[in-house]
C-alpha cells in the first residue's frame, strides 16, 4: 500500500535503485539515495513539507547544504519562492547548487544555530513556510518513503543502517520498515543521537567531522529521540574509517558519494551492523571528490 506522502511526492523524485552485492563475503544492499535529484534523500522530505497544508507564499529554512538543495528544488518544482539560511563556511560546492536553483542564499558568522534561529524567526510571517531539517513531522513523513522503497524491492533485508545527522532520516525509515532492526551510524566526533542516548535526553554535542556539512547538528532532533532512543542500534566510525569506507565504495561499485554517505557503510564493513542482509543507506553525493 502507498503511504500518503509516498503518492503525494512521486511525481517530483526519483525512485532510486537498490544494488545487491557481495563484499569481504559477506552479501548486503545498498540503497543508491545519492542518485536522488539534487544529490540526497533531502528532498523528499521538503517536497511533501511543502505538499502538506496551505501552499506558501515564501520557503525558508536554515540548512549546511543538503537540506538546502532540496527545499530550493521542491520550491522551484512548485513555483514557490525560497529562502537558505546558511553557515559561512558551509561548503561552497553546496552554496552554489543552492544558488544555481533559484533560491536566495544568507550566510551567517554566527554558525547554523545563527542561521536556524533567523529562519525559525521568519518562519512565524503570515504565508511563509520554514520547514525544519530534521525535526518536522512533514519532513520526516517523507523521508519515509526510503524506508518504503527498501522493503518493496527488498524484502529479505533484515536491517538498515542509516548515517544520522538531526535524526530526520532514521526516525521516517524506521517507520516505515516494520520490525527490522534500525541501525544508526555517527562520526565518533559528530554524534549527537549518541550523546543523547548515553544521556537519556537531547543534549548538545560537539561537531567536528569530515562529514559535518551533512551530519554536523549540534542536537539531535527531539521526534528522532522520541522514536529511536530505545530501539536505533547507535554505532561510531572514526573519520579515518569514512575516507576509507569511500574510496571502498568506488573500488567495489564505482559509486561516487559525499563522506556522510560513506557513514554507514564504514559501520558495516567494521562488522558491527548486525543482521544476515542488511541494507546500508548512501545517502548522498554533494561534494567536490576525485577517488585515490
Amino acid at each position: 500500500m502507498v503511504s500518503p506522502a509516498a503518492a503525494r511526492i512521486a511525481p517530483y523524485i526519483r525512485r532510486t535503485p537498490l544494488l545487491r552485492l557481495t563484499i569481504d563475503g559477506r552479501p548486503l544492499v545498498l540503497k543508491l539515495e545519492h542518485l536522488q535529484l539534487t544529490g540526497s534523500f533531502k528532498l523528499r522530505g521538503a517536497t511533501n513539507a511543502l505538499l502538506s497544508g496551505p501552499r506558501p507564499d515564501l520557503a525558508v529554512t536554515a540548512s549546511g547544504g543538503n537540506h538546502g538543495m532540496g527545499v530550493a528544488t521542491a520550491a522551484q518544482h512548485l513555483d514557490i519562492p525560497a529562502r537558505v539560511h546558511v553557515p559561512a563556511n558551509a561548503p561552497e560546492s553546496k552554496l552554489r547548487r543552492i544558488r544555481a536553483l533559484g533560491a536566495e542564499v544568507v550566510p551567517h558568522a554566527g554558525g547554523y544555530a545563527e542561521a536556524l534561529a533567523t529562519a525559525l524567526e521568519e518562519g512565524e510571517k503570515p504565508g511563509v513556510r520554514f520547514v525544519h531539517a530534521y525535526d518536522d513531522p512533514d519532513v520526516i513523513a517523507g523521508q519515509s518513503t526510503v524506508g518504503e522503497e527498501i522493503v518493496e524491492d527488498a524484502p529479505d533485508v533484515d536491517a538498515v543502517a542509516v548515517a544520522v545527522g538531526g535524526g530526520g532520516l532514521v526516525t521516517g525509515i524506521a517507520s516505515a520498515i516494520g520490525t527490522r532492526t534500525v541501525v544508526a551510524v555517527e562520526p565518533a566526533t559528530c554524534c549527537c543521537f549518541n550523546a543523547a542516548v548515553q544521556a537519556g535526553h537531547p543534549v548538545d554535542s560537539t561537531v567536528d567531522s569530515i562529514a559535518a556539512s551533512a551530519l554536523g547538528a549540534v542536537r539531535v532532533g527531539s521526534l528522532a529521540h522520541s522514536a529511536l532512543h530505545e530501539r536505533a542500534v547507535s554505532l561510531l566510525v572514526t573519520d579515518e574509517e569514512i575516507l576509507a569506507a569511500r574510496d571502498r565504495l568506488w573500488e567495489e561499485a564505482r559509486l561516487a558519494v559525499e563522506p556522510a554517505a560513506a557513514v554507514p557503510f564504514a559501520a558495516w564493513l567494521s562488522g558491527a551492523v548486525p543482521g544476515l542482509l542488511p541494507c546500508v543507506v548512501l545517502c548522498g553525493a554533494n561534494t567536490d571528490w576525485s577517488p585515490t
